[in-house]
């Protein structure tokens, strides 16, 4: 998403790796009829078949966990990064020099610490919360990890009620990183991992949130619905040992989406908000 929102989608090719049959990540074809979003595919940086063969195309090696997001140096056939946030902050501020959209900080230093103390809630959570009721051991432990997850849902629910994103009039990296939680909360989270107690669709501010970031340009095409479902219910066997794949729910339609959110009424300003991220 900050790849697309800074303009660096050639500078910076991207191969998308699919969870294989026993849970590795591997690099196949994909059918794209429309063309429109991001889909796994071959790796066009070495052509290796599976990520664990590009860690090892290291020097010395690689006997560790092979995990995505990774940022790979084609030259020095070398993992740069492999954690999600420092190649966000990355992409955002190291690579100005040959970003499309180099205006754009979505981690301005007026607003550093506000970032901070958002990642600071959001991480555990709610982008980590999901995954601690999806794969809790107890009902102890998934009892506490869904009331801390939607206690913090109902608090950003308020706290967006009267800001359009989380630390104010523009957007930044903490709203990345909670609209990737966001957008795949009723596709899969609210039914997969167990976050019944209710649906995104049902907050409205939240979702009112959601479809605004999801209309910023560039930001839609790297929503796959279909791989998003594809990945978890065809490939997480002990949540789902059928591997049946539900229909898509209608909250998640583009058509959906995309409808009017009128969230530009809590900015001070919104043709700057708009310019910021165009």
């Amino acid at each position: 998403m900050v790849r697309a929102l800074k303009g660096l989608e050639t500078s910076i090719p991207v191969s998308i790796a699919s969870p294989g049959i026993d849970g590795s990540w591997e690099f196949r074809f994909w059918p794209d009829p429309a063309k429109e979003k991001i889909v796994p595919g071959l790796d066009i940086a070495n052509g290796c078949k599976t990520l664990r063969e590009v860690y090892n195309l290291r020097r010395g090696g690689y006997s560790g966990r092979s995990t995505v997001p990774m940022l790979w140096d084609v030259e020095k056939k070398q993992v740069l990064c492999n954690e999600s946030y420092d190649i966000i902050e990355f992409f955002n501020s190291g690579l100005n020099g040959i970003a499309g959209n180099p205006e754009l900080n979505l981690s301005p230093p007026a607003l550093k610490e506000g970032i901070r103390k958002w990642n600071d809630i959001i991480y555990p959570n709610v982008n980590n919360g999901v995954y601690r009721c999806g794969f809790a051991q107890s009902q102890e432990a998934y009892d506490k990890a869904a009331e801390v997850l939607f206690r913090t849902l109902e608090m950003l629910e308020d706290h967006l009620g009267g800001s359009r994103y989380l630390c104010g009039d523009v957007l930044t990296l903490a709203d990345v990183c909670l609209f990737t939680t966001l957008i795949r909360f009723d596709l899969v989270y609210n039914v997969l991992f167990k976050c019944t107690k209710r649906k995104l669709i049902e907050f409205t501010n939240l979702h009112g949130y959601l479809r605004d970031i999801y209309q910023i340009p560039k930001v839609a095409e790297t929503c796959n619905m279909g791989q998003i479902m594809e990945g978890y219910y065809k490939i997480l066997f002990p949540l789902n040992p059928g591997g049946i794949n539900p229909i898509m729910p209608s909250g998640c339609e583009d058509e959906v989406l995309s409808k009017p959110h009128n969230r530009d009424s809590l900015s001070v300003d919104s043709k700057v908000v708009q310019h910021s991220v165009s």
